[in-house]
């Protein structure tokens, strides 16, 4: 069976009230978004997806999910409907006999939920994923309950919600009101939707305590691992002077294949160390040409991703320059903002800091300068 999903991700989440839209939010290092995506994928069991995004973002939602089996984003319409439905049309190059619609907003789809729907749909041209209603219902106006709901047969609905696709897409392109899911557009046509296991872990984000709950959730399997780094680095004239990815005005610069930043080479070390993933000789051999005058940022990035590839989070990092001159402080700030730019990491995490040997030793002598760092990263048990 040829599997595709629809990842809608054109609202702009106003009840939520952050200044971007919920789905581009941060989630312990990654967007929203990427997990949601990524979560799509974790079972092997969809092929591709085709995100739908707004208007012009098409660009930052390529960019989000680089990497993964995606077709290039669509724009969406005014309304989740029309969303689905522009999906719908730009998957049908890709002839899928399945398609599973998720929100964006929709960060963790436990495992087991997708071959669950997967199963229904041998059976039935539809099926959604539902948790039944636990919670005594009201019915109020005015702030005056008017009338207890039973509860007996409710069911909240989740995404992702699945259906043979050209059901789906006649259901869409025949649909002449609004529905407030894809099911409810098979259940006006008489057609009948499978409800399986839903799961509380599968939240979908509308408000700020929505995401410190997934946070939280996700924080909990995360194991954390510590890791050290040192590097040390000539001084010599006619090199620039490249520190944490700043250029600092001096007469001389730092010696080596690379670009010599050395505390970014320090910092590498530590984030390769935290994982059990060899140091930065290892991954950027100093004897490839390919790395001679290289930007350390590109270093950086890769420790980075390593990370992000094993589903973790960089926690934080700490950098300590240690050197006579030039001198640091002046510099941390723009230090810290660009090493949290290369590591996708907010500036909070980063520390950047200098000390002096008392003028003893190579770094007190003005022959070089070295650099220590400590990482902590938050990686899945196992």
């Amino acid at each position: 069976m040829r599997v595709a999903a629809l990842l809608m991700a054109a609202g702009r989440g106003t009840r939520f009230g952050a200044e971007m839209p919920k789905q581009y939010l941060p989630l312990l290092g990654r967007p929203v978004l990427r997990r949601a995506a990524e979560a799509l994928l974790a079972d092997g069991l969809v092929e591709t997806i085709q995100p739908v995004c707004g208007e012009g973002e098409s660009g930052r939602v390529a960019a989000i999910l680089e990497g993964l089996p995606v077709l290039p984003p669509v724009a969406g319409g005014a309304t989740r409907q029309e969303s689905v439905r522009a999906g719908l049309r730009a998957l049908a190059g890709a002839a899928p006999e399945l398609v599973l619609v998720h929100d964006a907003a929709r960060p963790v789809v436990p495992p087991g939920t997708v071959a669950r729907l997967l199963e229904a749909l041998r059976e039935f041209p539809g099926a959604i994923p539902a948790q039944p209603v636990a919670d005594t219902l009201k019915r109020a106006e005015g702030g005056r309950i008017l009338e207890t709901v039973p509860r007996a047969g409710l069911f909240r609905a989740q995404t992702p919600q699945a259906f043979r696709y050209e059901v789906l897409r006649e259901a869409h392109e025949a649909a002449t009101a609004e529905a407030t899911d894809d099911a409810a557009l098979l259940e006006a046509a008489g057609l009948p939707v499978a409800i399986v296991e839903g799961s509380e872990n599968n939240v979908k984000l509308t408000f700020p305590e929505d995401l410190a709950r997934v946070e939280a959730s996700l924080a909990a399997r995360l194991l954390p691992r510590v890791g050290t780094g040192f590097d040390v680095h000539r001084l010599v004239e006619g090199r620039p002077m490249i520190l944490c990815g700043v250029t600092v005005p001096s007469p001389l610069g730092l010696d080596g294949h690379s670009d010599a930043d050395v505390g970014i080479h320090a910092l590498c070390d530590a984030i390769y160390g935290a994982l059990a993933d060899g140091d930065i000789g290892r991954h950027f051999p100093p004897s490839e040409n390919e790395w001679k005058d290289a930007d350390s940022a590109r270093f950086l990035r890769h420790a980075a991703r390593r990370v992000a590839e094993r589903g973790g989070v960089i926690a934080n990092a700490d950098v300590t320059l240690i050197c006579e001159r030039p001198k640091i402080t002046p510099h941390a700030p723009a230090m810290r903002a660009r090493l949290a730019e290369l590591m996708g990491v907010p500036v909070e995490r980063v520390s950047v800091k200098a000390t002096t040997t008392e003028r003893l030793g190579f770094p007190g002598r003005g022959e070089g300068i070295a650099a220590q760092a400590a990482a902590t990263v938050l990686v899945p048990f196992g």
